[in-house]
């Protein structure tokens, strides 16, 4: 559904919509993908690679090769593009780049903040944070004792700084709060995005709503799945959930007293695109939900390019982009620890 956008989407947005069109015919193809899993060794899985956009960053790294290191310079690539791409953006392109980027800078202040709970090294505790969520001041992460402290000492000059607003308390950090910041985050996160792409309108803002809308559902069942047998109440569990969503109000409702796998498959089996999730997988099944949500999501992110004259592009490829690194990880460490008959099980196919 197109606005006015069609007549002055180009002047700013159509070169870098062309380049990420062009990225998104580089993802690996489901032939890729039946080669990479006949592989026998990680060599073999370079060489293949080499005949891709991969080629370039894969080419000068010596045998034996580790999977860290294939996953590594395949998110090279990913920061690559999507660093050209800001550099190229202007308004409002370029505040939307920088909102992909916050979901990840979340995740690495959680890492960090975990890490050192653990009295794990800052340094190592660096190197394994996302390249996409890094920032100046992360390696202070490292001083604080508490969530007012994180704030204060650090996150007031970030990005996430209003994102905080509801988690700021004065309790010690552990495994427990530190999960419930994470959510709370994303929850702060996630709702302040769909604001921001309801604002910009038209086609972009249909299709970002739909694309957010299935990624606060997607946490709200994992956030229900991972709390059952926890000691997170049903109001605490509610208030993780993002205020937006086909689940929201009445499927939160529902989800908040759920005590099992099968009463969540319940609740969502009354709604369509769901419903379809959940037919795949056996009852009491849960360990295959996450690679059903991604194969729902891949759907939708592809869908995305059917339509011109959007923001929505960006955000599918760097999804799309993420989901192939993370297949290739699968097939890495399953060539890794011959345990090839499992190559299948975790991969997701892109076209």
């Amino acid at each position: 559904m197109y606005g006015f956008e069609a007549l002055t989407f180009n002047i700013h947005g159509g070169y870098l919509e062309a380049i990420v069109r062009g990225h998104r015919s580089g993802l690996l193809t489901a032939s890729d993908y039946n080669n990479l899993c006949q592989c026998e060794t990680l060599d073999d899985i370079k060489m293949h690679l080499s005949a891709t956009e991969y080629g370039p960053h894969l080419q000068n790294e010596p045998s034996p090769l580790h999977t860290t290191t294939i996953v590594e310079k395949c998110t090279l690539k990913l920061v690559e593009d999507y660093k050209h791409m800001l550099c190229q953006a202007t308004e409002p392109l370029s505040t939307f780049l920088e909102y992909i980027t916050y979901g990840h800078m979340i995740d690495n202040v959680v890492l960090i903040v975990t890490g050192t709970l653990h009295e794990r090294d800052v340094q190592e505790l660096l190197e394994k944070c996302h390249p996409l969520g890094m920032f100046d001041s992360i390696a202070t992460l490292a001083v604080a004792q508490n969530m007012r402290e994180l704030y204060r000492l650090v996150l007031v000059d970030t990005p996430l700084a209003p994102y905080f607003s509801e988690c700021i308390t004065s309790e010690d950090l552990d495994d427990m709060n530190i999960e419930i910041m994470r959510n709370t985050l994303y929850k702060a996160y996630l709702e302040d995005f769909y604001r921001f792409c309801q604002k910009l309108g038209g086609a972009t803002a249909e299709i970002m709503s739909d694309l957010l809308a299935f990624e606060a559902d997607r946490r709200a069942v994992n956030i229900t799945i991972n709390s059952i047998g926890t000691e997170l109440t049903r109001d605490d569990r509610k208030k993780l959930y993002s205020n937006f969503g086909l689940l929201y109000p009445y499927g939160h409702e529902e989800l908040a007293v759920c005590e099992d796998i099968d009463q969540v498959r319940g609740v969502l089996e009354k709604y369509p695109p769901y419903q379809a999730i959940f037919a795949k997988l056996s009852y009491g099944e849960s360990q295959m939900l996450d690679k059903a949500f991604y194969e729902e999501e891949v759907k939708r992110l592809c869908l995305a390019f059917e339509q011109q004259f959007h923001y929505a592009v960006f955000f599918a490829y760097i999804r799309l982009r993420e989901q192939e690194i993370r297949n290739l990880m699968w097939i890495s460490e399953c060539v890794a620890q011959n345990q090839k008959s499992r190559v299948h099980d975790s991969v997701v196919f892109i076209f």
